[in-house]
């Protein structure tokens, strides 16, 4: 690499600068604040782990996302962390392993060997808060709820949530017979809202009447309130998705409860994160933006591994995307310009400049071309006095 190619960054690898960098960190201290009054202890996970435990219950997308390499110690393959949730699960199961409902929160830095999309940085920073060992409505609906919180800490006001639940998906395949490729190809058209090509496919895996009506119909099922009314009368031979749907209504009606200045969106044709997810999954949008602010959802199974299945939902944030959507507020505070060198009474002049930062004062210590500041300490013969 030529000298004048030294500076150029991987793609998708980027610096943060100022101001951008201290109105991220800002934003994550406000952040966690929230998640500590809320219950949710901090914990940080390591950058790298054995890859057998870092992609523990994960999906194929976060297998690719996962740079790897070759531990020099021990001879084992180690991964740069992608997400930090299975991290944040091992924690819960191995190295707190309480019996008692656990609530975490984490910040970090992700690494990912391919870009979500072609404008996505590849080195994301995230805040997220996950709880575990509650596997009832109430849980889905704090975790949700704090999800919503932690938007409007970051000074978003117009938020949308979609909501659904993979586990209709899920139940309706449970009895079948069918394979690992069937059922992803009906995951693509499922996403892909494609009912006559998904009829058309269905028809041709032999299914029950029952789970080929409710299969068909599955794509149409988006909206507000009235999807769920709509999936009472197909899935009335499913108990057990009549039940998900009994639990969605509840979660639903709690944050209207709550949050009466949100829109909610239902779409049981969701199916982010299948072979990963197990319940409810939701995600967060801004305005009318279409880029996601917040995602998250139930994983029930991901703790089995490590020898302690238990309830698990969670959610995390892109922080940088967050802060790029804020006004950037006004800095009040003032600047100041401290000589340096050569200066009458200098002990005098270094508690000047102590007190002046504890006053909340910026005081900059600049010998050589100063930057521009509002004010300067200046020696009266005296004392060192602002002007």
């Amino acid at each position: 690499m030529s000298d004048s190619n030294r500076w150029l960054l991987p793609d998708g690898v980027e610096d943060l600068l100022p101001p951008l960098a201290g109105d991220l960190e800002s934003l994550r201290q406000r952040l966690l604040g929230l998640f500590e009054r809320c219950g949710y202890e901090i914990v940080i996970p390591p950058l790298v782990e054995f890859v057998d435990s870092l992609l523990t219950g994960t999906g194929q997308d976060l297998d690719l996302k996962t740079f790897k390499f070759t531990d020099q110690t021990s001879g084992r393959l180690i991964g740069v962390r992608a997400d930090m949730t299975p991290q944040v699960a091992r924690i819960d199961a191995h190295s707190l392993n309480r019996s008692e409902t656990t609530r975490l929160c984490y910040t970090g830095t992700l690494l990912h060997a391919q870009a979500e999309h072609m404008l996505a940085s590849r080195t994301p920073i995230r805040v997220g808060a996950e709880l575990f060992g509650d596997t009832g409505i109430s849980g889905d609906l704090e975790i949700i709820s704090l999800m919503v919180q932690a938007a409007r800490e970051a000074g978003l006001e117009e938020l949308r949530l979609e909501i659904g639940d993979v586990g209709v998906f899920l139940e309706l395949l449970a009895d079948s017979q069918i394979s690992g490729d069937q059922v992803s190809t009906l995951f693509d058209l499922i996403q892909k809202k494609a009912p006559r090509d998904l009829e058309a496919v269905v028809s041709e895996m032999a299914l029950p009447d029952e789970i080929t009506t409710a299969m068909v119909v599955l794509p149409s099922l988006f909206g507000g309130d009235e999807v769920i009314e709509a999936a009472l009368r197909y899935f009335g031979a499913f108990p057990t998705i009549l039940r998900r749907l009994d639990a969605l209504s509840a979660v639903l009606r709690g944050l209207e409860q709550r949050f009466d200045d949100i829109d909610i969106y239902v779409d049981l044709s969701e199916l982010r994160g299948l072979g990963y997810h197990t319940g409810l999954v939701f995600a967060a949008y801004a305005g009318h933006r279409s880029d996601v602010i917040a995602r998250g959802g139930r994983y029930d199974d991901v703790g089995k591994v490590f020898g302690r299945a238990r309830g698990a939902t969670g959610f995390d944030m892109d922080l940088r995307g967050l802060v790029e959507m804020q006004t950037r507020p006004t800095d009040t505070r003032q600047s100041v310009l401290a000589p340096v060198g050569s200066v009458p009474a200098p002990d005098d002049l270094w508690r000047t400049i102590v007190k002046l930062r504890d006053e909340g004062y910026v005081v900059v210590e600049a010998a050589g071309t100063p930057p521009p500041t509002d004010r300067t300490l200046y020696h009266d013969g005296e004392r060192w006095t602002l002007k």
